[in-house]
């Protein structure tokens, strides 16, 4: 089991997750990604926050999580409407490209890759001019077999800069009983 999996079931609750996100103080509406949703604990998260009018693409390789997700995702919010649900890696051009973006939430999910830059250049890319890049990782730079290549708040602000993006804001912390904390970031596309 991942680390942010076992956080996640056993410390972690829908409420933690929308205080990571809330200080983001984000605007109704628009078009968002997750990229590595998973089950969609952040989709929920994000979903709250940004409302129902807003256009939700849950982007995630296991096909299993998603259709979880999407059981889940009708039980607490009535439909699917809008929410589109994404099978693919999103380190690489997608089989159905995704609409430009006015923000893009990757919660864990960008620590299971080296080269951070390339791949946050590839994200910046979907996101229109000023669209927003939300990150929720774990506060070290240090991994393990499970989280290969975490990076903290302060590793993040160089990567962000170093990919084209503006100088990231620390949003919130969470304890974290794997890998001490976690954190939540938040920085626009400079385009």
């Amino acid at each position: 089991m991942s680390g942010f999996l076992y956080d996640t079931i056993r410390h972690m609750d829908h409420n933690d997750h929308v205080n990571l996100l809330r200080p983001a103080d984000l605007q109704q509406g628009g078009s968002w990604a997750d990229l590595g949703a998973g089950s969609g604990a952040f989709t929920f998260a994000l979903r709250e926050l940004i409302g129902a009018s807003a256009v939700l693409h849950a982007v995630d390789k296991d096909r299993n999580d998603l259709n979880r997700l999407k059981k889940d995702y009708e039980v607490r919010f009535g439909n699917t409407e809008n929410l589109k649900i994404v099978v693919g890696d999103f380190s690489r051009p997608l089989a159905a490209p995704l609409p430009p973006l006015d923000g893009i939430v990757m919660a864990n999910s960008l620590h299971y890759f080296k080269d951070r830059v390339k791949i946050l250049e590839h994200v910046r890319s979907l996101l229109n001019p000023n669209g927003i890049l939300l990150v929720v990782e774990y506060n070290v730079d240090t991994g393990n077999l499970w989280v290969p290549y975490p990076f903290s708040f302060e590793t993040f602000k160089k990567l962000a800069i170093q990919a084209g993006f503006g100088k990231p804001r620390l949003l919130a912390k969470h304890p974290s009983s794997f890998l001490r904390e976690f954190y939540s970031a938040s920085t626009q596309n400079q385009t």
